[in-house]
């Protein structure tokens, strides 16, 4: 069974991150103070350390687009990810403990989150404005809409990992989706595309280690199994 097409990148990738960010702030903001210390799909990540890992991430996009280069690209929304193993991530201590500090995440936090989190969006509209603009990030060059777009996929995938323990917490934005899973098709390679039998969501938790493959994903994948998780 062929996945369903993915199409290219949006448009108007800025508008997508919106979204994409929007959701995350819908997820979080009702939570109690208890809810931040509730298990995520990220393995010694709370819903607190993830979201200050997401806010990382914002504070990250404005540095990138106050940081323009002129040199050429050397990776794009997908290649990025390749410098992104998984298993990669050394944080986890850092951000439980900066997470740790917010005495009333659901204030303080949360409110943090949200203005990072649209101040970003706001440069990434801003930054897209300029035709042909790039950016330096963790020492690479991107061009800005490529870069725009590793923002969604960190967004999307992480919404779904804080939503692990939050059973009435909104899903992520359809179309954020579409371009994470667009960016897992360019790292899995079109020689695999054909034997992708998921939906989209079950395919960015599968292709990502969120959720274990059974006997019929494997019996499916064949040969490209060896190929997940793709990133961490």
């Amino acid at each position: 069974m062929r996945a369903p097409e993915r199409g290219a990148l949006p448009l108007w990738p800025a508008t997508t991150l919106g979204r994409a960010y929007g959701r995350v702030t819908e997820v979080v903001q009702g939570l109690t103070d208890e809810d931040f210390a509730r298990p995520t799909r990220c393995p010694g990540m709370a819903v607190g350390p993830l979201l200050v890992h997401l806010l990382y991430d914002a504070e990250r996009a404005l540095a990138a687009f106050a940081t323009p280069s002129v040199d050429e690209p050397d990776r794009d929304f997908v290649s990025y990810w390749k410098d992104f193993p998984p298993g990669a991530d050394g944080e986890t201590t850092f951000v439980r403990v900066v997470a740790s500090a917010y005495e009333r995440p659901s204030v303080g936090l949360v409110g943090h989150w949200r203005e990072l989190s649209e101040a970003a969006v706001r440069a990434a509209a801003f930054g897209l404005v300029e035709k042909g603009k790039r950016v330096a990030t963790q020492g690479h060059v991107l061009a800005a809409k490529d870069f725009v777009a590793t923002l969604i996929l960190e967004a999307t995938v992480h919404h779904l990992d804080l939503i692990a323990d939050l059973p009435d917490a909104p899903e992520p934005d359809p179309e954020a989706l579409q371009v994470t899973a667009r960016t897992l098709d360019g790292l899995f390679g079109p020689d695999a595309w054909d034997v992708i039998g998921w939906d989209t969501t079950t395919y960015v938790l599968k292709a990502t280690g969120r959720e274990p493959l059974d006997a019929a994903d494997r019996e499916m994948l064949g040969a490209h199994v060896e190929r997940l998780p793709l990133i961490g």
